[in-house]
């Protein structure tokens, strides 16, 4: 399907909307990418296993149900460990995040020693050679994608109620964000693909600042439900009318709206980080001034 090119020289010019990378825009460590960056090596696991499936015929059942046993675990392991690095980045991407239901990584490394073990078939290897063989690989792989996270951090003092509503209204938000995703890429139009990947990452933000301070869910609430809300619906019926209509005015429309949401998005974000630096600054002077009354530091008040 042909795309329309946008760019510079354009005649619809360069996507429109806030600077990303303005400095007075939310910092980038706020802006992780979509993907963790080992996500797409489990696939090569599935690719090195097809060797069992060529193998698989030809040469008897046992053969047979060995080869397949071993393929069939380690694709599984592949995809366990795929999901296991999703958790974690996840995980790291919040300041503050409960670890992992289970460990995927681990569980997938098992899995997949346990299909080398099952798979082994060189003569003379026997049980204890092919044992070796799989806990080679279980440590190989736990090497290479490491452990997943065992424990809860920066969850001292959170309530973990107020943390599980803020769970609820991002899930919400995120499902919002998918399906204008979803409704928008069919257009083909690569400038609001793009601006409503873009749209994404600013209401991501959002989402980051509400779960690092969960007290600011009450004013970024209705930014998470009822703005995204209708923000699908619009990209959902503009969808509609650009493939039956390809209406120019509905276009510019759209992309306005896109416009207007991400900075309203943004100019939300950024006041509740101000108002979390505003109560820092509050908290240093007071203690400051009960180490003053204590001797212990000099009385230093900011002018």
């Amino acid at each position: 399907m042909a795309q329309r090119y946008g760019g510079k020289y354009s005649p619809q010019g360069p996507a429109s909307g806030p600077d990303l990378h303005d400095p007075r825009s939310v910092p980038p460590h706020r802006r992780p990418d979509a993907r963790h960056p080992q996500e797409g090596r489990p696939f090569w696991i599935v690719a090195a296993a097809l060797p069992f499936l060529l193998s698989a015929f030809g040469s008897g059942p046992l053969t047979l149900a060995r080869a397949l046993a071993a393929f069939a675990l380690i694709a599984g392991a592949a995809w366990t460990i795929r999901e296991g690095l999703r958790a974690e980045f996840a995980y790291v991407a919040r300041a503050s995040a409960k670890r992992p239901a289970f460990p995927r990584k681990i569980l997938g490394s098992v899995a997949y020693g346990l299909g080398l073990a099952i798979g082994a078939q060189a003569p003379g290897l026997g049980v204890i050679g092919a044992a070796g063989i799989g806990a080679i690989g279980t440590v190989v792989s736990l090497v290479t994608f490491g452990l997943d996270p065992l424990k809860d951090k920066g969850m001292d003092g959170v309530d973990e109620f107020q943390q599980e509503r803020v769970a609820r209204v991002v899930k919400e938000g995120e499902a919002y964000l998918e399906e204008m995703r979803k409704a928008i890429t069919p257009s083909g139009e690569r400038v609001l693909i793009g601006r409503v990947e873009q749209f994404a990452t600013t209401a991501r933000d959002l989402f980051r600042a509400v779960e690092e301070d969960p007290g600011d869910l009450a004013q970024a609430r209705r930014y998470m439900t009822v703005y995204l809300q209708g923000a699908r619906d619009a990209t959902i019926k503009f969808a509609d009318l650009w493939r039956n209509t390809r209406d120019q005015t509905a276009r510019d429309d759209y992309a306005a709206l896109l416009d207007d949401l991400e900075a309203n998005f943004t100019a939300r974000t950024r006041k509740m980080l101000e108002d979390g630096r505003e109560g820092l600054e509050i908290e240093i002077d007071v203690l400051r001034d009960r180490l003053a009354r204590e001797g212990v530091v000099p009385t230093t008040r900011k002018t």
